[in-house]
């Protein structure tokens, strides 16, 4: 076995059981935390196979702002994670049914090379040499250009998501004085200005 075979399974073995511990961790924090060391052996895999540079955006996007994110919102969160599962009992159809999905694409996308083993050369693009172009400009090339279109749509749907998660969780408290914007335009100087007439001795 070479040094290279030993490394894919030393990072695919420990990527896959802290991603199974991610779910099996009781406490979150320590979910949070395989979390990060799963993407850390991911990044190990992308560096085995010659994409440097997807191993670097693995760990400063994903590690540096989202699991570390993850990790503060977890922490500084009061949260009676107790009372959150105890209502889990009641989607766990719904979510068999995705991981039962899930699986079948999984086993049809593996599974197809037995069928078709030129279906996974045909849809490729042929990968330029290193010397004539990088890796990052070669994955720059495949994004912006060829799936440009998909690549939007996908932006697309992460900012309908985010917009969503900010209506959902906006909680408008009673007694607090918020900003109105078209109350402050549709001001004018009669409404905005009141004369008083003090009388002697009444004032302050």
């Amino acid at each position: 076995m070479g040094l290279q075979a030993l490394f894919f399974y030393m990072f695919a073995f420990v990527a896959v059981a802290s991603a199974f511990m991610v779910i099996a961790a009781r406490n979150p924090v320590h979910s949070v935390l395989f979390l990060i060391l799963t993407f850390f052996n991911a990044a190990g895999l992308f560096l085995l196979t010659g994409a440097e540079f997807l191993a670097m955006i693995l760990l400063v996007v994903y590690v540096g702002a989202v699991a570390v994110l993850f990790l503060f919102v977890v922490m500084m969160l009061d949260i009676d994670f107790t009372e959150m599962k105890s209502g889990a009992l009641e989607y766990a159809p719904v979510g068999a049914l995705v991981g039962i999905i899930l699986a079948a694409e999984l086993i049809i996308v593996l599974g197809g090379n037995a069928f078709s083993p030129s279906a996974a050369t045909s849809g490729a693009n042929p990968i330029p040499a290193l010397s004539e172009r990088s890796n990052t400009q070669a994955l720059g090339d495949v994004l912006y250009t060829d799936y440009i279109f998909f690549f939007q749509i996908a932006g697309l749907v992460l900012f309908v998501a985010m917009i969503g998660a900010i209506v959902l969780t906006l909680r408008h408290r009673e007694h607090i004085k918020r900003q109105d914007i078209n109350q402050q335009v549709a001001r004018t100087p009669e409404t905005a200005v009141e004369v008083v007439k003090v009388k002697p001795g009444q004032g302050i």
